[in-house]
């Protein structure tokens, strides 16, 4: 398995990005490109509610940690949890400063509700297994949190879907080092996306910029 350095670490969060569409991942994580609309605006908001800084509450057998600081050799990838509860177990693990033992299972919060596509489930297990490296554990099972419906969702951490985190993981990895932002097809959701103008999609769907240049400028000709 392959271990990354912690300078070539990439953001857990990118991996939803990339999913969703790879041209928005590199204009965000390679070209550092970012725009805010009602969408994003409302998860940010999500996530204070979440967790300001790196904090902890205990609930009578619950630890619930926010804003925990997390990251993966394996994966090449940092981030922070929104929740972490640490539920006390006879089958867990030591975590260090608390006495008995516990289970481990992060919460993500998403604004919105449950999607048809994988992208969330791929962002909850990369940060179950830097969870899992980080405190010599495993999870089986964590869960997404919807603001719209207000209402948790089991996602069961398999195997299938443990491999696919890393198989994206390693084409992030290859994209970034190259700083190549890839040509995509054009969609119903680039109209939602934050960063349509930033992206150009009608650009990006034309055969080569000199082309487009070309013929705007034959356009502008014949007015």
């Amino acid at each position: 398995m392959m271990v990354y350095d912690e300078d070539a670490y990439l953001n857990i969060a990118g991996i939803q990005h990339f999913a969703f569409c790879r041209r928005q991942w590199a204009l965000i994580h390679v070209e550092k490109q970012w725009q805010e609309n009602v969408r994003t605006v409302e998860g940010k908001i999500l996530h204070e509610a979440a967790h300001e800084g790196f904090s902890g509450e205990k609930r009578g057998n619950v630890i619930i940690s926010r804003g925990m600081p997390i990251f993966s050799r394996s994966l090449g990838a940092n981030g922070v949890c929104d929740i972490v509860e640490l539920h006390q177990d006879k089958n867990g693990v030591r975590i260090y400063g608390r006495d008995g033992l516990y289970k481990v299972i992060p919460v993500e919060y998403k604004r919105g509700k449950p999607k048809a596509e994988d992208w969330d489930a791929l962002q909850l297990c990369a940060q179950a297994i830097c969870l899992e490296e980080m405190l010599l554990c495993e999870i089986p099972e964590a869960y997404l949190y919807y603001g719209e419906t207000r209402h948790r969702q089991a996602i069961i951490l398999d195997n299938d879907l443990r491999c696919k985190v890393r198989a994206i993981f390693l084409e992030m990895h290859e994209m970034y080092e190259r700083r190549h932002t890839p040509k995509v097809k054009t969609s119903k959701a680039c109209k939602a996306c934050s960063l349509n103008e930033v992206c150009l999609p009608k650009l990006n769907r034309s055969k080569s910029a000199s082309e487009y240049i070309r013929r705007i400028i034959k356009n502008e000709d014949t007015i």
